[in-house]
């Protein structure tokens, strides 16, 4: 038996506003999994399914994808990356038994065989993890593999490492004998101050790709040939169809905002829904911070609040890119 999750001690690590990210974190991210595709029809398959170009994805780097419905909306955001003989797609659990079934659909038809792996997702993160990676692992890519683990770039301070439950306390050790050790809250926070997309299973099939902002952190290919969902994507891109977004907003909590809850937005005197929450953190000192999909015609002074805390007025921050960059 694997005893690799009881051998080290993952908590939540409370932070309040003013308090500073750990300089390194070993973060257990259980609560998302791997689809592994391989077989020579792999690249293909993919390309006509996803909506980054797969084709053009070289085995060093790694790209952020959505997985759509006909209709143009998100089934799943995922990170894709060469692994092994194939291809690597990390996501969140929730989706897996819903998305993963359409992911499949036409496989029967190529030469791939599509796996829910077993594999151990975890994350490091902190000032100090690109200098951790490059002490352990060869090269200076953005994907880089061992024996028994492959790990993945998301951003300067942020890699996902992947390996088996039998390897996994092995890894932990040796990688970050003196790092924090947290649960997934704190990758959130990172996920949140960065506005990476997500899709869990409470929000998918609600959003084109562009309401989540997937265009602006290079999820889609507007070069590529046909895929599921294309032409919606498309026509939103050039007919000016998407009238949502995703921000990041801010305000007071007693509690931490979950993925579905509905934000209300101030209209005059008066108060309608105005976004989704896609993610949450809840701080320590009862302050919490959120990614939220909203119109993106909103005054950037916009006020919202949930309607169980009424009381509780929150604010857009700035994003850390540019929504109109081509």
């Amino acid at each position: 038996m694997n005893t690799w999750s009881t051998q080290h001690t993952f908590t939540p690590f409370a932070l309040s506003t003013t308090d500073s990210l750990p300089e390194l974190a070993m973060i257990n991210l259980s609560d998302w999994g791997m689809v592994t595709l391989v077989g020579p029809d792999s690249k293909s398959y993919l390309q006509g399914q996803l909506t980054c170009d797969v084709v053009s994805l070289t085995a060093d780097k790694s790209t952020f994808s959505g997985h759509c419905d006909a209709k143009g909306k998100l089934r799943t955001i995922m990170r894709v990356f060469h692994y092994q003989n194939g291809y690597g797609l990390v996501q969140r659990q929730s989706v897996m038994a819903s998305q993963l079934p359409e992911l499949k659909k036409y496989a029967v038809f190529s030469k791939t065989e599509i796996t829910q792996t077993a594999a151990v997702v975890l994350g490091l993160a902190g000032a100090h993890a690109q200098a951790t990676i490059d002490h352990h692992f060869n090269g200076d890519a953005d994907v880089r593999h061992n024996d028994t683990t492959t790990v993945v770039k998301v951003d300067n301070e942020r890699w996902l490492i992947i390996t088996t439950a039998e390897h996994a306390d092995t890894i932990i050790t040796t990688l970050a004998p003196n790092a924090v050790y947290a649960t997934t809250e704190l990758w959130n926070l990172y996920d949140i101050k960065t506005a990476m997309p997500r899709i869990d299973s409470i929000t998918e099939l609600e959003f084109i790709p562009q309401a989540v902002n997937l265009q602006a952190v290079d999820g889609i290919s507007f070069k590529k040939g046909c895929y599921t969902g294309q032409e919606t994507v498309a026509r939103a891109k050039y007919r000016g169809i998407n009238k949502r977004a995703m921000y990041i907003v801010a305000g007071a909590a007693t509690q931490c905002p979950q993925a579905g809850d509905a934000l209300e937005r101030s209209v005059g005197e008066n108060w309608r829904k105005g976004g989704t929450v896609i993610c949450g953190y809840q701080y320590s000192n009862n302050q919490a911070i959120a990614l939220v999909v909203l119109p993106n015609d909103l005054d950037d002074d916009s006020q919202f609040r949930f309607a169980d805390t009424p009381e509780a007025l929150w604010h857009k921050l700035d994003l850390p890119y540019d929504l109109n960059a081509e």
